[in-house]
């Protein structure tokens, strides 16, 4: 009676339908508050710039123009031989390689520095979280701080008077040479940690194996380096290249602080986000803003495909090569058995 009665309720469990429950509205849920702020804050906003980049849309006085529709009008002006638009691309550019070289030749020797246990480093740890740590201050606050530096009654003024290299208070602001230096240093101390770990997780990435072997052949130092690691670190470098890139096309809070929001002497250290800004909160001029907003994303998405081309043909070479292969294996399979057949044709025959 028991067996039976078990049995009774085991069945009514089995034969009950239970409801398959879904848990995927939930994370519904934790992505909606992000989804409804990237689309009022982000989306909405980008559209209705792409919107302004093909309208005349500026303030004139009192009076607001537009936006109508103009064509390609705002792109015309934006790219013709009188336009800031290139003086302001060239200042970026220069900015940016001032900053970008020693950033990386900064960033490489540390990685190896960390990496290499034959210099047996004691606190890697302590100097690799201090290399890091100005990436997490703001650009804001580091362009303020190299103000107060830099000023006639600064710091470094002080410290060069007192070694005696300069006589009366060197006036860094009325130098566009020295402007230009100063914010690409911004930029380099900012970033130069971020790319130390990126370089240092690419060596850590390397088969050891290969190391020794080439130890063990008699290569030195400075071979290994140049034959096996930069090689191996080429994707790094490509990524860091296209991202450093983009970041010296966006380039604002540093230069824009240090200079006060003037560009500096003649305007020598204006980058394209300051003249962008220029056109929104001084001219009121959102057409050509948008217009210029659109070429910086043009730009963004042509140095995107670089990334996209460097490493596609090393993905495609791979399965090429996987093809080729296969279709090798396939050909010598098939011969194999002709001669088979051939083979037993002939025994048949005699």
């Amino acid at each position: 009676m028991a067996k039976n009665s078990q049995l009774s309720l085991c069945g009514k469990r089995n034969g009950k339908k239970h409801k398959r429950i879904s848990y995927a509205r939930y994370g519904y849920r934790f992505l909606l508050p992000f989804a409804l702020v990237f689309l009022v804050f982000q989306f909405i906003p980008l559209i209705t710039t792409f919107i302004y980049g093909f309208c005349n849309y500026y303030e004139d006085g009192l009076n607001t123009v537009g936006p109508s529709f103009a064509g390609f009008d705002r792109f015309k002006v934006i790219l013709g031989p009188d336009s800031n638009f290139w003086k302001y691309r060239g200042n970026t550019r220069i900015i940016w390689i001032i900053g970008f070289l020693p950033q990386v030749i900064c960033s490489l020797l540390l990685a190896l520095f960390f990496t290499s246990e034959r210099l047996k480093l004691k606190g890697k740890r302590f100097f690799q979280t201090v290399t890091y740590r100005p990436n997490l201050v703001m650009a804001s606050a580091f362009g303020y701080m190299f103000l107060q530096f830099f000023s006639q009654g600064g710091p470094v003024n002080q410290i060069l008077q007192a070694m005696k290299i300069v006589s009366t208070p060197v006036i860094f602001r009325e130098s566009a040479a020295w402007q230009r230096v100063i914010i690409a240093l911004i930029n380099f101390l900012m970033w130069f940690g971020n790319t130390s770990i990126l370089l240092r997780s690419g060596i850590m990435g390397i088969d050891e194996s290969l190391f020794e072997s080439a130890r063990l052949d008699g290569a030195s130092s400075f071979r290994i380096f140049w034959k096996i690691t930069l090689p191996l670190l080429r994707p790094i470098f490509v990524y860091f290249l296209i991202t450093s890139m983009i970041g010296g096309i966006q380039l604002f809070d540093a230069a824009q602080i240090f200079t006060s929001g003037t560009g500096g002497v003649q305007a020598k250290s204006r980058t394209i986000r300051m003249y962008l800004f220029n056109l929104v909160q001084q001219k009121h001029n959102y057409g050509e803003a948008g217009a210029v907003s659109i070429r910086l994303f043009v730009i963004t998405g042509l140095l995107s495909l670089i990334v996209f081309k460097f490493r596609v043909p090393h993905q495609n070479s791979e399965k090429r090569e996987k093809r080729s292969k296969n279709k090798r294996l396939r050909f010598e399979a098939k011969a194999e058995k002709e001669k088979r057949k051939r083979e037993e044709r002939k025994g048949v025959s005699r």
